[in-house]
């Protein structure tokens, strides 16, 4: 990692708005995005025990895409279609999938298996299958977004990370521990959770 072009970066961001993510000029931005909100629908309705309800806690998957600022327009209705597509079994499939991904030591079967059966329905992207887990946990799991994770790889020289289209638990690893990293490194004023990060990041490049 380039430390000093991170460095210029959380300067130049902290030029324009000195208190950063809590700064009045960035109002409308948390606004627009409205994460913590989100972010508390999704810890309650992906709590352990609603597991056991695998019809509404689809319903409630599709709520949080849905009302998601990230996740592209266009992605949203295939997503609605998906979710609507299932069966009983597929559901139950879907739940336990999430499941594993949220909880426990199994979060890699979990995201793999999510991946396959986004992938029959051509919906295995990086915006849908990282969206509901950030919301989760906003300060932990990583959003990722196609063109900014790109960028942000490029620009500090994260040679030994490589983005692919296709989801992968691993690369996922990477990214979400490049964030810790620069988490640890710049003013906690730039991280009120690890999509804000990537935001300041996108600002400045």
């Amino acid at each position: 990692m380039n430390i000093n072009k991170l460095r210029q970066a959380e300067a130049q961001f902290l030029a324009m708005y000195p208190d950063g993510f809590a700064d009045a000029g960035l109002d409308r931005v948390r606004k627009s995005h409205n994460v913590d909100q989100l972010s508390r629908f999704a810890i309650d309705a992906l709590s352990p025990d609603r597991f056991n309800q695998p019809h509404q806690l689809c319903d409630d998957v599709l709520k949080i895409i849905s009302r998601s600022s990230m996740v592209s327009r266009f992605e949203k209705p295939p997503f609605r279609t998906f979710i609507e597509s299932l069966n009983s079994r597929d559901k139950e499939r879907f739940a336990s999938a999430l499941e594993r991904r949220l909880y426990g030591r199994a979060r890699k079967a979990g995201f793999e298996e999510m991946c396959d059966m986004l992938a029959f329905h051509k919906l295995a992207r990086w915006s849908v299958v990282s969206a509901v887990p950030f919301y989760f946990a906003p300060k932990k799991e990583a959003f990722v977004k196609p063109t900014t994770a790109k960028k942000i790889i490029a620009y500090l020289e994260m040679n030994d990370m490589e983005y692919r289209p296709k989801p992968t638990w691993q690369f996922y690893r990477d990214y979400q521990k490049m964030l810790g990293d620069i988490r640890k490194l710049v003013s906690p004023s730039l991280s009120p959770n690890n999509a804000a990060l990537t935001g300041f990041l996108m600002v400045t490049i």
